[in-house]
């Protein structure tokens, strides 16, 4: 089932149904279920009986065979190291095996799993679809991320996009479209997906058992996936932990920091770093911060600190180092930086 705040986009989307476009890209903020989305109109296409609003009976074979992960006319294209979203619900929560192409290497040992849709992944999908449809109707790609194609993959999808097969349906989902070939986006049929108002995702997020659905909501940007994958993330003592040492300010203790957080990864403690100086900057020019409302007073009492020439530095070396989170640097080493840079701030 898509999500309660998709109802008016699936409604919206109905409009295409007489004359769908060959391809369709859906893109909109993280954490809001884009990819789940993508997912359940791909099984309404594929359903043999849908209700008069699109939505698949449920009752079908091909509704039965899309939810056990099996249907000759659907492929999933992903990344392996996302290949687990990729269920017939958009988790793995099930066991369910999934048709998802991740690439014909995988699992080999030594090996991380790849973080890029490659062109062996696309070359294996232009073969699906120059088959006809095993049921005589539509045949239905989800490819997500769409930025996560590499320069070869994505010219070789361009061409299939220029010259679509027949029965086709690609339904490509993005957050950042700004990272894809302006050329793909040019042959797609643009598609932004909204955000929930902030009560209806803090209402859902409450019948979720999330115990602070209002601050959790605001760290994660009014993304309620997001927020729900924060409630549960092992890690939030730790974030408690480092926020208290950014709330000291001048007081924070850097090499504490690279000692304690030494162990998580990079791209984690950065984002709570890039959060926590959004804030400062908020609180500055706005009085209000967006991510961590929890600790105005604290991020009040720290902005009141600073001057602007200083901020706006820490700001652009924190972004430098975010362009490069995930390349193999010494996690403590690169902390200690940071945090020694965030409290020469105060100097």
């Amino acid at each position: 089932m898509i999500y309660p705040w998709q109802s008016s986009d699936w409604e919206r989307l109905q409009q295409l149904r007489s004359h769908w476009p060959h391809a369709l890209l859906l893109h909109g903020q993280a954490g809001i279920g884009k990819l789940q989305f993508a997912q359940h109109l791909a099984k309404g296409l594929l359903c043999e009986s849908p209700h008069a609003d699109g939505q698949p009976c449920g009752a079908c074979p091909a509704c039965h065979w899309f939810e056990q992960g099996n249907h000759p006319d659907y492929r999933a294209v992903v990344p392996e190291a996302l290949a687990s979203l990729v269920g017939p619900t958009g988790d793995d929560s099930d066991g369910k095996p999934e048709k998802a192409d991740k690439g014909d290497d995988e699992g080999k040992k030594g090996r991380a799993p790849s973080k890029e849709i490659r062109i062996e992944q696309v070359r294996a999908l232009l073969d699906f679809t120059s088959v006809g449809s095993h049921r005589g109707g539509m045949r239905v790609v989800v490819l997500y991320p769409a930025e996560a194609l590499n320069v070869a993959a994505a010219n070789a999808l361009l061409k299939t996009l220029e010259e679509p097969p027949s029965g086709v349906v690609f339904l490509m989902v993005s957050a950042p479209i700004d990272r894809l070939l302006p050329t793909i986006i040019s042959r797609c049929r643009q598609w932004p997906m909204s955000t929930p108002a902030p009560a209806e995702a803090q209402a859902w997020l409450a019948q979720q058992g999330v115990d602070d659905p209002v601050g959790l909501l605001a760290e994660a940007g009014g993304a309620p996936l997001a927020a729900l994958a924060l409630a549960s993330d092992e890690n939030r003592t730790l974030r408690d932990w480092t926020l208290a040492q950014l709330a000291a300010g001048p007081a924070c203790d850097p090499f504490a920091c690279g000692e304690t957080l030494q162990k998580l990864p990079v791209p984690l403690v950065l984002g709570w770093l890039q959060r926590w100086v959004y804030d400062l900057l908020a609180e500055r020019t706005a009085g209000r911060p967006r991510y961590y409302p929890q600790s105005a007073a604290a991020l009040g009492r720290c902005a009141a600190k600073l001057d602007s020439p200083a901020l706006a530095r820490y700001m652009k070396t924190v972004t430098r180092q975010r362009a490069i989170e995930n390349h193999p640097l010494n996690a403590r080493l690169v902390f200690e930086e940071l945090f020694l840079g965030y409290r020469e701030m105060f100097a």
